[in-house]
């Protein structure tokens, strides 16, 4: 059976959240961790994605991004698990299976969806009991220890209460209307 591909919608953000093979807690090594986040920040850099949260705890990865034009979210999260994985058995000298297959995304709606995905990465290792409060957690974006980007004008635009328009998944070969003047 073949791997459903994840919609993808341009200039949409998402969570994703990414397991350790077989429930490892991998990234409570702490070099092991840090090469996750300097290999997140590495491609951030490269403007393959915007970064704007995550949380690395033991044994998985939230993150809150927005790939780039030239870039699908399936793409941006391979960069993330293999470049990682590379690094770590260049680190290490063995090749242990760092990462389960595949990951679960969350498309984001609209800046309330926003900022409740935002605090539910930010209080995961305060729940896990890791840390008293997010910014205590050396391996989140709470700590601020970390350059981000910010929220998207899209969702900001939204920021009234109104709802964001849903946008359709990214088809090959199909491409978006643009939106009808003088709409009410």
């Amino acid at each position: 059976m073949a791997t459903p591909r994840h919609r993808t919608a341009l200039g949409a953000s998402y969570v994703v959240t990414t397991k350790c093979w077989q429930g490892r807690r991998a990234f409570q090594v702490p070099e092991i961790a840090k090469v996750l986040v300097r290999t997140m920040i590495h491609y951030r850099e490269r403007n393959v994605y915007l970064l704007h949260e995550f949380v690395v705890m033991p044994d998985h990865l939230h993150l809150l991004l927005t790939p780039s034009a030239t870039t699908s979210l399936e793409k941006a999260v391979q960069f993330i698990k293999g470049g990682s994985s590379h690094a770590i058995h260049e680190q290490r000298g063995n090749k242990m299976q760092i990462w389960q297959e595949g990951f679960h995304d969350w498309t984001i709606r609209d800046v309330d969806d926003w900022q409740s995905k935002v605090e539910y990465i930010r209080m995961n290792p305060v729940r896990a009991r890791l840390a008293d409060k997010p910014q205590d957690w050396p391996y989140s974006s709470a700590s601020c220890r970390f350059i981000l980007d910010p929220v998207p004008n899209r969702y900001l635009h939204f920021a009234s209460g109104a709802k964001a328009p849903i946008f359709p998944a990214h088809s090959p070969g199909l491409k978006p209307r643009p939106p009808e003047e003088n709409q009410a």
